[in-house]
């Protein structure tokens, strides 16, 4: 056995990274399976043997058989064994990740007593439809909740009865503002005027609403701010009314009349100006002075000006030419979602003053994209959230640029040499030792790693690189053992 020395500082994430190892021998998973500290994840490995299900399913452990529920790839046999199984949570698993399952399966989940089982299924679009529609009666509301905002597309005879459902909650799922999948759905015309009549769906209806004036007038004066945005974004709404809602006391709405494209120019710098003036720090949001409305208030200027950056205005799309120079930032975004610019317009978006104006357009148009601008583009991304994506890959980087890489200033542009799967093993050792984990995580499966560098990262002190470390199939059989054998199975 190998001295204390060598032994992985976070043995158990190490494991679950070996239960992920494509080479893992079948003789090792089943002695990983015998390992009771960890996830379970060995359970959801797509080469499991039947024989190695059944032990499993005999172990009587929960997080192994929790795993195996989720594991998509298991006979339909094994599935309807799950199906039946005691544990509500291992159901729930099992309908989680179900798809493209025999009907047997779903007919016996549907009718499940744990919520949760069919909450999972009233978010799937592959459960026949007359078993879909069975749970608009669902005795739980949450399910019936559940199936309006996933269901898009059901029947009509289903979104009536959701949209006519005696929960509040139901029916504000059923006539929304935004549903978890596209297309979002229209209601039945004859349902519209009582939706608009009713509290909780009058913000979904008013897009679908024959906009009279008397109508407009009376929206306009709608106490609930999401009303007055809808309203705001409305095709049909009167210009007098617009101009109106320009000085709306919410910041939401009047990013609502920003975008629309009728609006008049002044007017709509004039609502851009107001909201960014009205920017205040996050901190005053945690101000106890403020009543509820004030912080209401508070918080709905700080997304508004979130928002003048997101906005995705497909009328700009479509005409995106006289907009590369606008002063709006979400102009120019969409301008950049365009696959039609010409070329110029194309060199001259991918070197706007904006991350997310550059970033849009070197990912509408990869093929005006040369290695050099990509990597700019990639090293000067600025996201407007935390996110794993990075607009290095969209592109392939030429193996020298890569190596180049390796030795970068950056550590975050270090992360894209291990792209290269032919990188020198001198400098994938380097990559190994770097002072940045994320760096070392980047690096940690790549093949050219020396043997004795790849053990040492397997005890490195940052959890998620020596799990990385554990899944690369270039790991030596014998690695995998030793490991093993620490765990004591």
């Amino acid at each position: 056995m190998a001295d204390d020395t060598s032994t992985p500082a976070h043995l158990s994430k190490v494991l679950d990274g070996l239960a992920e190892n494509p080479a893992l021998p079948a003789g090792m998973v089943r002695r990983l399976m015998r390992y009771r500290r960890g996830s379970g994840h060995v359970a959801t490995r797509p080469d499991l043997t039947l024989d190695l299900i059944e032990e499993i399913l005999a172990s009587g452990h929960h997080r192994l058989l929790h795993s195996l529920a989720l594991n998509p790839r298991l006979p339909n046999a094994v599935r309807m064994r799950l199906a039946a199984h005691t544990d509500p949570a291992v159901r729930a698993a099992l309908a989680a990740r179900a798809r493209d399952a025999p009907r047997d399966l779903y007919e016996r989940l549907i009718d499940d007593p744990d919520t949760r089982v069919r909450e999972y299924l009233a978010e799937h679009d592959d459960v026949p439809a007359d078993l879909l529609a069975r749970l608009a009666d669902d005795p739980d509301p949450k399910v019936r909740a559940t199936l309006a905002r996933w269901w898009t597309q059901a029947p009509e005879a289903v979104r009536r009865v959701l949209l006519t459902d005696p929960v509040d909650e139901v029916r504000a799922a059923a006539c929304s503002t935004y549903y978890a999948r596209s297309p979002h759905p229209a209601p039945p015309p004859d349902l519209v005027t009582g939706l608009l009549a009713d509290p909780v769906t009058r913000a979904g209806a008013v897009r679908h609403a024959l906009l009279t004036p008397e109508l407009a007038v009376r929206l306009g004066g709608d106490p609930d701010y999401q009303v007055r945005r809808q309203l705001a974004e409305h095709p049909q709404l009167p210009p007098p009314l617009r101009d109106l809602l320009t000085d709306d006391p919410s910041a939401n709405v009047r990013v609502g009349v920003f975008s629309r494209r009728d609006t008049p120019e002044p007017l709509r710098h004039r609502i851009y100006d107001d909201i960014q003036q009205s920017a205040r720090p996050l901190t005053d949001l945690l101000d106890d002075e403020l009543d509820d409305n004030a912080l209401l208030q508070q918080v709905e200027d700080h997304m508004a000006i979130t928002e003048l950056r997101y906005l995705r205005l497909d009328w700009v799309t479509a005409d995106p030419l006289p907009y590369l120079s606008s002063p709006y930032i979400c102009f120019r975004r969409s301008a950049a979602r365009s696959r039609a610019l010409p070329p110029d317009a194309v060199i001259r978006l991918l070197n706007d003053d904006d991350s997310g104006v550059r970033t849009t357009m070197a990912t509408h148009a990869p093929h005006l994209v040369d290695p050099a601008t990509a990597e700019r583009i990639d090293r000067q991304f600025q996201p407007d959230k935390k996110t794993n994506w990075r607009p290095a890959d969209e592109f392939t980087f030429p193996p020298q640029t890569l190596r180049r890489l390796a030795t970068d200033p950056d550590p975050r542009m270090r992360c894209l040499a291990p792209r290269d799967l032919d990188l020198p093993v001198e400098l994938a050792a380097r990559l190994a030792a770097d002072p940045d984990s994320e760096v070392r995580h980047a690096i940690a499966g790549h093949p050219n790693i020396p043997v004795h560098v790849r053990r040492a990262l397997l005890t490195d002190p940052n959890e998620w690189v020596a799990r990385a470390t554990a899944t690369a199939p270039t790991l030596p059989l014998s690695e995998m053992d030793r490991l093993l054998t620490l765990a004591g199975v």
